[in-house]
């Protein structure tokens, strides 16, 4: 299983860490913490020594409630830091945290090798066709309504089911505009109950019959620190507990806040599976 970034082939048979670098003053767990080039690149240069394979750059937050953020002031936000990092590290395989095209295309031309949307293209319509005209890899999430609204959205007639339904859709629509590399999220805390969200980990390897990679988002999120009675600053064990499940059920890429932790749960996922009798 490979998808092609910038024409290097990158090989998800074993799993790939996606270190996140939010650019937001309002993101629920490091929102105004990289605000300046120095500790932009030391964070930057910290998770591609730990591992990270992939750097996804986030300007919106999708936080639950997060404010709207335009879209000059999204583009204000990633394309500078977008050179800033190709300048320093020019090998860094880049993942632009976009619903909007608009970045899409601004983005891909500064040297972007990757998208991911949290909405699959239903927030803005030239997303898939520009998508397609660049043909980058795509990630392509399961949320329904906004960041503003999706909470009062988690309702369904069979999580899994409406789930599956929706990744058959979205992908036909997909393959049938010529993206070639897809990658599925099924997007942890986007409209979905605590219970629902271990619903989802529960048959997390339902989803494989896609045959497509599948990435997976929950690193310090609510799921796990309100269960635990904690906050997302202590989550971090929670979140290496529940990545490692992840992993026994089928995921490819993890996007985490701690890559060196994630590198380590994939590590010893793979010893066991080596292993196996």
């Amino acid at each position: 299983m490979t998808i092609n970034c910038k024409g290097e082939l990158i090989d998800l048979t074993v799993p790939k860490v996606m270190g996140i670098l939010n650019l937001t003053p309002d993101s629920f767990f490091d929102g105004g913490k990289y605000k300046d080039e120095t500790s932009i690149l030391k964070r930057v240069e910290n998770m591609l020594n730990d591992g990270a394979h992939f750097i996804d750059i986030g300007a919106y937050s999708s936080r639950p409630g997060a404010d709207h953020v335009p879209e000059d002031e999204e583009l204000k936000r990633i394309i500078p830091i977008l050179d800033l990092i190709l300048e320093h590290f020019p090998k860094t395989l880049i993942s632009i945290d976009t619903f909007r095209s608009k970045v899409v295309s601004e983005s891909i031309q500064h040297g972007a090798a990757m998208i991911n949307d949290i909405a699959a293209g239903n927030l803005d319509p030239e997303m898939l066709a520009t998508v397609a005209k660049h043909q980058v890899p795509y990630i392509m999430m399961h949320m329904k309504g906004t960041p503003q609204s999706m909470q009062k959205e988690a309702t369904y007639d069979d999580l899994i089911n409406d789930l599956r339904l929706y990744f058959s859709e979205k992908v036909q629509q997909a393959t049938s505009m010529k993206i070639n590399d897809i990658i599925m999220d099924p997007g942890f805390g986007f409209a979905k109950t605590a219970g629902q969200n271990y619903t989802l980990l529960n048959h997390l390897d339902l989803f494989q019959t896609f045959g497509l990679p599948i990435l997976i988002g929950l690193s310090r999120k609510s799921m796990i620190y309100k269960v635990l009675g904690s906050t997302p600053q202590e989550a971090l064990n929670g979140t290496t507990a529940l990545h490692t499940i992840t992993l026994l059920k089928g995921t490819n890429i993890i996007r985490a806040h701690d890559v060196k932790e994630a590198v380590e749960c994939i590590k010893l996922v793979e010893a066991l599976k080596a292993n196996a009798l």
